[in-house]
């Protein structure tokens, strides 16, 4: 069994992934490689679930993370949680629609929701990645 502890690194691994993925992927569909651009997306979608699924595993067994920071960082740190929160949930809503519409040709309509999926998804990555090196490296909790 993995310790749970474990889980926030694998968590940050799977964010870092995910953004060299969409990348890529997002690489390959403007130079008009529709195969290797789906072949990426799909590798995205299944980060994302495993993702999700560590996650709720995680914060399921550990429950919520506590931030050791103090002073004028708390509000920055709790801001870009909230906005991080906030943005995934959409991107949980957006990522699906975005991946059914590609996945059933209709391209107009995968490409317009497309530009709204990919930053947001590509700032839910990354901001995962800054709130784990704030709260695990830089502040941790040290229960004072």
């Amino acid at each position: 069994m993995i310790d749970i502890h474990l889980l926030p690194h694998i968590l940050a691994v799977i964010n870092t992934a995910t953004v060299i993925v969409l990348l890529v992927s997002y690489w390959f569909i403007r130079n008009g490689d529709r195969k290797n651009h789906r072949s990426g997306m799909l590798v995205a979608a299944v980060l994302g679930a495993a993702f999700l699924a560590i996650y709720l595993t995680y914060h399921y067994s550990a429950g919520l993370a506590k931030f050791g920071g103090h002073g004028a960082i708390r509000p920055i740190y709790f801001t870009l949680l909230g906005v991080h929160v906030f943005m995934a949930l959409v991107v949980a809503l957006l990522v699906p629609v975005t991946l059914m519409r590609g996945l059933g040709g209709s391209i107009t309509a995968h490409r317009r929701i497309a530009s709204w999926a990919l930053p947001f998804w590509l700032f839910v990555s990354v901001s995962g990645v800054v709130v784990y090196v704030m709260a695990i490296h830089i502040y941790p909790y040290s229960g004072a």
